[in-house]
């Protein structure tokens, strides 16, 4: 499903031709992306006593895949695509990753067993991705729930739970958001190995 990654272009590459007239580099891009999402963490664990701060989490979380995808369109319009770079990008990814969805389970949308689950869920398919590179294979961004996709679901389910904050068969919809997204990360995690080991017995 991250296809989203390849329809986003048409987005970043004007936002980037901006950007690079305003002087900012690929690297302060990541590092504005993990701000946002600090930011939204806090947001997020706010809105346990005022469900309005919702809203201005779901713009952080935009804000911050806006950002992320626009540092990688930047880095190619400068030439400045290095190893350094793309080491930066991802550490911060992870890190943005852990965040947005502590500042979920922190503010009680969910159980925290289930939020586990879905970090390590969440990380093992980043990593899985990025291990087909360390061992010769193309960087695997397949599988049924991406980077990408799962930001587009949370900004949707942040949005609907600030509109609609009780609780549906037990769990608020943020609390399904990460359920489904626990499931669809363990998934897409066994999707992408079982991709990177066939491709290795080639």
């Amino acid at each position: 499903m991250d296809d989203l990654r390849d329809a986003s272009r048409s987005l970043t590459e004007p936002v980037a031709e901006i950007v690079e007239g305003a002087g900012l580099t690929p690297n302060m891009l990541s590092a504005l992306s993990l701000c946002f999402s600090f930011l939204a963490f806090l947001f997020y664990y706010l809105s346990a006593s005022d469900h309005r701060m919702l809203l201005g989490a779901a713009i952080l979380v935009m804000l911050n895949g806006l950002a992320d995808a626009v540092d990688g369109a930047l880095a190619r319009r400068m030439g400045y695509a290095d190893r350094r770079g793309d080491l930066l990008d991802h550490v911060i990814d992870r890190y943005s990753d852990v965040l947005l969805i502590s500042g979920v389970i922190f503010a009680g949308y969910v159980q925290w067993e289930i939020g586990l689950l879905a970090l390590v869920g969440v990380l093992m398919t980043s990593y899985i991705g990025t291990q087909a590179q360390a061992l010769s294979l193309r960087r695997c961004y397949g599988g049924m729930l991406g980077r990408a996709d799962r930001l587009v679901f949370l900004v949707i389910a942040t949005i609907a739970n600030a509109l609609y904050p009780e609780r549906i068969e037990g769990l608020h919809i943020l609390g399904w958001m990460v359920l489904i997204t626990m499931v669809l990360s363990h998934i897409t995690a066994i999707q992408r190995f079982v991709h990177i080991w066939r491709s290795l017995g080639r």
